[in-house]
């Protein structure tokens, strides 16, 4: 009877392949680019660290996911299927780390970096650990959590914890005993505080306490258009690595560095470290004529490159020109900002710097990142 499961898995394979190989000559197949900047010293990668395939309880073959990531503009991404839950056993031989050997080809041709990874599984608490670079997954399937958790370290994992609240009332994270143990063990890097289409702000505020590693994923099981739309402008959440080169050792370094920032919906969530350049280097402020006579005003162009729409709300109104107190810079577009004179008392060229809040850049659950658009005038009588 195992045979024959294993035959028709097979035939359904064979059956889906050959679906999409007479869809995709209807279908153009093109990659939707991400237009997130690089910062000074670092390159920008977009990743996903957390998805399934039928090698545990996901629903695609693993090559689809490679596609999918390669199609949605991500720069690397990791399959990290249960180690504990396989729902699929009865139709297909399962192994671990297959579905990571399954996809090296296809990632290579596309420019994808694919990273092994595997999902230990068990119930709250200690809840669900992501373990990336992981060699042998194998010495992962122990009784005990904590000899799982260091049979992944000493292989020199980073290892996060999967969606803290999912199991508690309203999402309210716990930080169990067991976390503890594992943290002061040095065997905890990061946690997930995006996961889906949930933040998680406890998980957040922890991250910053505790100098562990934010990431956001999919943790996606459908195939990911039924749960993203690129062409509806919803996107999956992701999480964005400022390595010092793209590579899977470049992505593992910036990793344990805390080089991270989350993007989910239209916010984004780091360390000012990253994210004001990060904004900085999104912005391009232009203007076509910067004379400001008295009481005139001036029109700054304000182009906003990045997939992100900023909303910025100004800190301090200034003597020397007056601004609108909201101000959003619409993501990939030109806006206009008007300016004007407050003051009769300058000449010649200054410098002026506005002092803005971007309220969707949060530096910390309820912080958002407060920066300064800055432009030069040439103030004439």
């Amino acid at each position: 009877m195992k045979a024959k499961r294993i035959i028709h898995i097979g035939i359904y394979i064979l059956l889906f392949n050959f679906i999409i190989n007479i869809n995709a000559q209807h279908i153009v197949r093109a990659r939707s680019e991400i237009p997130f900047p690089d910062i000074p010293g670092f390159i920008t990668l977009k990743c996903d660290f957390h998805s399934h395939t039928v090698f545990s309880d996901g629903l695609v073959w693993p090559t689809i996911r490679i596609e999918e990531a390669w199609r949605e503009g991500l720069d690397a991404i990791a399959i990290s299927d249960h180690i504990e839950y396989l729902p699929h056993t009865n139709d297909m031989i399962i192994k671990h780390g297959r579905s990571y050997q399954l996809t090296t080809n296809l990632a290579s041709s596309l420019g994808i970096i694919v990273i092994p990874a595997a999902e230990i599984t068990r119930g709250e608490p200690p809840g669900h650990w992501n373990c990336l670079f992981v060699t042998n997954i194998d010495a992962l399937v122990r009784k005990d959590y904590f000899e799982a958790v260091s049979n992944a370290f000493a292989q020199g994992a980073f290892i996060f914890w999967n969606h803290p609240g999912w199991k508690q009332p309203d999402w309210k994270s716990v930080w169990y005993k067991e976390q503890e143990t594992v943290y002061k063990r040095g065997q905890l890097h990061g946690i997930e505080i995006v996961n889906g289409d949930t933040y998680d702000p406890i998980s957040h505020k922890w991250c910053i306490d505790k100098k562990l590693t934010m990431v956001g994923n999919t943790d996606i099981h459908n195939p990911i258009m039924l749960d993203y739309a690129v062409t509806d402008g919803k996107h999956r959440p992701m999480t964005l690595v400022f390595a010092t080169k793209r590579s899977s050792d470049g992505i593992r370094e910036a990793l344990f560095a805390r080089r991270t920032a989350v993007w989910f919906e239209n916010t984004l969530f780091g360390d000012a470290e990253y994210l004001e350049p990060l904004f900085q280097r999104s912005v391009q402020i232009t203007t076509l004529n910067p004379d400001m006579k008295p009481k005139g005003r001036v029109l700054l162009h304000i182009k906003n490159t990045s997939p992100v729409t900023y909303e910025l709300v100004l800190r301090k109104q200034l003597k020397e020109i007056s601004v609108p107190k909201k101000l959003t810079l619409v993501a990939q577009k030109t806006v206009l900002l008007e300016v004007r004179n407050g003051t009769n008392s300058f000449s010649g060229a200054k410098e002026i710097s506005i002092p803005y809040s971007v309220t969707n850049l949060k530096v910390a659950p309820d912080k958002p990142l407060e920066t300064e658009l800055k432009f030069t005038f040439n103030f004439v009588k």
